[in-house]
């Protein structure tokens, strides 16, 4: 892995996820660059440990490098001042689906922790609910729902010069984010078999 805070802080954040025993969905990670541009984004998913394949609840996360963060970050790496501190832009999703009737949103979302994810100084802003209907048979509809967190992380020269602030923020996202799974995972909503030959 590269020697960069940005590859630093993905895995901080694998790192807590996987303490918390959450796996991960391999086959959605992904880490791509915009050649245009130049920004970064790394995007995977977490799942609870036998959750099948797909797993009713997962949590989707997002982390973005913007362009101006990396000039940011190398003017501090060569010169040793920070004038603009760098920022990640951080995006957690969180996901029922193979739901077999039409959530009630209010249950949903009085399963979320109180408090929405922190990191550094700031809180991530939730938005608003947002509930799919998917149809894989013109007459035999599955529903999904999807609640969203997001915000930026603010690199100050603590977190740039020493990997521990690093982990201590982004393994308290990662303890909220299995919080916030296993809360979803208790609630007794009817979902459709992982396998349709079960049904």
């Amino acid at each position: 892995m590269l020697d960069h805070v940005f590859s630093d802080a993905i895995g901080a954040l694998r790192e807590a996820l996987e303490a918390a025993r959450l796996e991960r969905q391999a086959l959605e990670e992904r880490f791509q660059a915009d050649i245009l541009l130049g920004d970064l984004n790394w995007a995977t998913s977490y799942a609870m440990p036998g959750e099948g394949d797909p797993p009713r609840i997962r949590c989707d996360l997002t982390l973005e490098w913007p362009t101006w963060s990396q000039t940011a970050y190398r003017h501090w790496y060569l010169e040793g001042q920070l004038a603009d501190p760098p920022e990640i832009t951080v995006e957690v999703v969180l996901r029922l689906q193979r739901l077999a009737s039409a959530p009630l949103l209010g249950i949903v979302l009085s399963a979320l922790p109180d408090e929405p994810p922190e990191l550094g100084d700031h809180a991530l802003e939730q938005s608003g609910p947002t509930v799919e209907t998917i149809y894989d048979e013109p007459d035999d509809p599955h529903w999904a729902v999807e609640v969203s967190y997001a915000g930026s992380y603010e690199l100050d020269e603590k977190a740039l010069e020493d990997g521990t602030a690093l982990d201590e923020d982004f393994g308290s996202l990662g303890t909220w984010i299995s919080s916030a799974l296993v809360r979803l995972g208790d609630l007794r909503l009817d979902y459709r078999p992982a396998d349709p030959s079960e049904t």
